[in-house]
């Protein structure tokens, strides 16, 4: 497996978990546990998908190295699960 595909993976599974209790918190607000599954679902592949197109977009400029690119799109999918939060919450 290439080094950027591994910090891809790897990015976007951090981001999950560290967000992921988010969800976990607001558990009583879910009438159906397949529906809080779903969501849990559909946040790793939102995070995932948008780990490797900022990985994938950092790479390209060639602006930093990749463990410097890994960490700041950890930061930023961090912040913008975050954010989305406190703006639907």
């Amino acid at each position: 497996m290439r080094e950027i595909a591994k910090a891809q993976l790897t990015v976007g599974l951090l981001a999950f978990f560290a967000t992921m209790w988010e969800l976990v918190i607001h558990l009583g607000n879910f009438t159906n546990i397949l529906v809080f599954f779903g969501v849990l679902l559909l946040q790793l592949v939102v995070l995932l998908v948008l780990a490797y197109i900022l990985i994938a977009l950092l790479e390209w400029v060639h602006v930093f190295d990749l463990r410097t690119n890994a960490v700041l799109t950890l930061v930023v999918l961090v912040t913008f699960r975050m954010l989305a939060t406190i703006g639907l919450g």
